[in-house]
């Protein structure tokens, strides 16, 4: 079925389908929904090259993928997926090895101007991000999975990063807790910056002194979870707790109070920031994984979907998200001895 046929069993222009079926914001939710209805019911899809001819775009969203954070990467992957299975809009992915920042930043040149991809989303922004100002003079829609303090309009969506950790420390404090430990993610990101702030917070209300051998930066991986973990651990005062960046590097944490014939819980409290991921639960962890609930499935999904409405045509001033972030008691967390 062509697209006139279809506009003439609805009653309607075909402009007016092609706007509805495309998201543009000028079409009302009434008309959209009726529209995509009977779309499924009769069968009809846009000829996806025609659409691409029309509108210039190429029908697909570009991600760079760094080597850090293989596991949160994935399940953002399969959320976008999730959402652009019926969008006719593919998903290009970047990968990127280490490369210094100038590297980085030709990379993100070469694929504007390749035209391959209709829209990016950029990961772990960092504080004045060069690459969002670079792509708002390029002229490409994109979003930024965090945030940034920078003077460019751009839109993005992010977790309570502060709030969370801030909630998690003071829970151990409320534990009884003065020497609290942190495994933060990479320095400079935007988020792993807006974390120290808020442990940093927790610490001053309580007027505990921050002490900077307690704390410690980098990829989340088990590996390092290990060894921050052990060099806390085996500091002539050593902390009660410990407050892990991922659920990965609390697997390392796990690790290190074991090798140290310290149990979990009761010798050394630890609490997380918990991705949901569906192949490692906190609630299966033994023992069980206190944890700050964000999920990253759920992120991509909501990223692709203000992704798609960027490409209709809604301002990126208009798109500022910030999710709030839940936080779940279980047994890795009890009273200091």
């Amino acid at each position: 079925m062509k697209l006139k046929e279809f506009a003439k069993q609805l009653g309607l222009s075909p402009t007016t389908v092609s706007r509805a079926l495309s998201g543009y914001p000028e079409v009302s939710e009434i008309t959209r929904a009726r529209v995509a209805e009977e779309a499924v019911r009769l069968g009809y899809r846009p000829n996806v090259n025609a659409v691409r001819l029309k509108t210039g775009r190429v029908g697909a969203i570009g991600v760079v993928m760094g080597r850090a954070g293989e596991f949160h990467f994935a399940e953002f992957m399969a959320g976008m997926a999730e959402q652009l299975v019926g969008e006719d809009t593919d998903i290009l992915v970047i990968p990127l090895a280490d490369a210094n920042y100038e590297e980085e930043m030709q990379l993100y040149r070469r694929l504007v101007e390749s035209r391959r991809v209709d829209a990016i989303i950029m990961h772990s922004p960092r504080p004045n991000d060069e690459r969002i100002a670079l792509l708002h003079k390029l002229g490409m829609p994109f979003l930024v999975h965090g945030r940034s303090d920078i003077d460019v309009p751009h839109a993005w969506l992010d977790i309570d990063n502060e709030g969370a950790v801030r909630r998690a420390t003071s829970h151990l404090m409320d534990l009884g807790h003065t020497r609290i430990a942190m495994i933060n993610g990479r320095p400079g990101a935007t988020y792993a910056l807006h974390r120290d702030n808020g442990y940093r917070n927790a610490l001053q209300v309580r007027g505990i002194e921050f002490d900077p051998e307690l704390v410690a930066s980098g990829n989340f991986t088990d590996e390092l979870g290990f060894r921050f973990a052990r060099s806390f651990l085996e500091q002539p005062n050593p902390p009660t707790a410990i407050v892990a960046g991922s659920m990965m590097t609390a697997l390392g944490v796990y690790r290190a109070a074991r090798s140290l014939g310290l149990q979990v819980g009761r010798d050394v409290s630890v609490i997380a920031h918990d991705d949901v991921f569906p192949y490692l639960s906190a609630d299966n962890m033994a023992p069980s994984l206190s944890a700050t609930r964000s999920s990253m499935r759920a992120a991509g999904t909501r990223c692709a979907d203000l992704v798609l409405q960027l490409l209709a045509g809604r301002s990126a001033s208009e798109i500022h998200e910030l999710w709030p972030v839940e936080l779940i008691l279980r047994e890795s967390t009890g009273p200091m001895r």
